[in-house]
């Protein structure tokens, strides 16, 4: 059987995304727009349709609507190919009425729906991670070991492990030990790499590594059945740990850029990452192309602006302003005399017409996006929002809260504005 034919994808929509609070109060983490024109689910769809494979499931239970809009409205497939994107959100049965508990148990309870395909092996994927592979190699390499489970893998100094599952592996890569998030400097240090393993990587260090894993597992058909005969919920913190001895697992190790995009802080970082000269994830790559909704917007239009490493999604509308490293979404507008610095500006979902634009503004209300004079600093301004004329929004020298009413958050040293919030004229935080 071909990969398209022998694979079926499963991605994990997440739970509540607490972690990335407030950018998940109206939408799913998988939801959340990245890099000016995408959202974070494009990113294992389109590494698994430049894998060769296209039958796609996404598993979700929260606030959903706007993934559904996106994923409806982007990927489409051909009556010949068989290749589908399917949102499966948590749903009461006969055996159950309550949310999924946790990622294995999520997997388990639609079981019944994967079966309805022919396949051989399922790749589990997270829908929150930045980076760019190639699943064909991960599957090449699970085939070849006869594994039952194999586990991406990325190396990590011992220093920048912290929250991450880590393995202990033999020399051929065959996983010893699996301890879910380890505290202990005792634990973490014996689960370093040996020299072998080390001698193996691209990628040289000074420091000692580990091996973390990526939340990323291939799986049998029948492996998959066996580990989740039970009541389990949690894959690296009970299924895979309950594997070791029973079954055949593997590491698979990735030397790639790889980013999990589980806090405000990370998703701020890796958004302005994009805006530097030679990025860590490459956009440009025209054999592994990134895909997302075709929107059909006009070319943006800057008037007397000086830009400084800077994105800029399509169809927005800078005037006489002064941005530098940033990163600007679809329908962004910015007025006269602002400027932007360290900012993600999501943009719009829409344009104002003429006659709201007057209504609007006659009610007080701004014009959609940034307006006249403002200074925003150290921010992530949500779609839709509205920041009159003569703001200040500095994150500098304040601490994580809410200021400006409730209508400013602060967290993880990133000012946010959610999405949809109004900011009256002359605010300053």
């Amino acid at each position: 059987m071909t990969t398209q034919k022998r694979v079926l994808a499963v991605i994990m929509g997440g739970g509540r995304g607490t972690r990335l609070h407030p950018l998940t109060t109206e939408r799913c983490k998988p939801a959340v727009p990245l890099a000016g024109k995408y959202r974070l689910v494009d990113i294992p769809i389109s590494n698994c349709l430049n894998s060769d494979i296209n039958r796609i499931f996404l598993l979700t239970q929260f606030q959903t609507a706007s993934l559904h809009r996106h994923v409806q409205g982007t990927y489409h497939f051909d009556a010949f190919g068989g290749g589908f994107v399917d949102i499966l959100s948590a749903e009461q049965t006969e055996k159950g009425a309550h949310w999924y508990q946790g990622t294995a148990d999520a997997v388990r309870r639609n079981l019944i729906h994967f079966r309805n395909f022919p396949h051989d092996l399922v790749l589990i994927l997270s829908g929150d991670q930045l980076y760019r592979m190639d699943y064909r190699k991960i599957i090449e390499q699970h085939l070849a070991t006869g594994a039952d489970v194999t586990i991406a893998a990325v190396p990590f100094p011992v220093s920048k492990i912290a929250g991450l599952g880590l393995m202990q592996v033999h020399d051929d890569l065959a996983i010893e030990r699996f301890v879910e998030k380890p505290k202990e400097q005792s634990v973490i240090d014996s689960l370093t790499l040996s020299a072998a393993v080390e001698a193996r990587l691209a990628t040289p260090s000074t420091e000692r590594r580990c091996l973390a894993s990526m939340g990323i597992y291939v799986f049998n058909r029948q492996a998959m059945a066996d580990a989740l005969d039970n009541t389990m919920t949690d894959f690296g913190k009970e299924i895979i740990p309950g594997l070791l001895g029973k079954k055949k697992l593997f590491a698979y190790i990735f030397e790639g850029y790889w980013e999990d995009i589980g806090t405000v802080r990370a998703f701020f970082e890796a958004n302005l990452a994009l805006a530097q000269p030679l990025p860590p994830f490459n956009f440009f790559d025209p054999t592994a192309p990134i895909y997302t909704q075709d929107r059909y917007l006009p070319a943006s239009k800057l008037n007397k602006c000086a830009i400084d490493h800077v994105v800029i999604g399509d169809g927005s509308i800078l005037t006489d302003s002064t941005l530098k490293h940033s990163v600007l979404g679809i329908r962004s507008y910015v007025g006269e005399g602002s400027s932007l610095e360290d900012t993600v500006l999501m943009g719009a979902d829409y344009y104002e017409t003429d006659d709201q634009l007057a209504a609007n503004l006659a009610r007080g209300r701004p014009h959609l996006g940034v307006g006249r004079n403002c200074r925003v600093k150290g921010a992530i301004i949500d779609k839709n929002a509205r920041i009159g004329d003569g703001c200040v929004l500095n994150v500098e020298g304040k601490a994580d809260g809410t200021y400006a009413n409730g209508a400013v958050i602060i967290r993880d040293g990133v000012l946010v504005v959610p999405k949809g919030t109004t900011i009256p004229a002359g605010t300053v935080v």
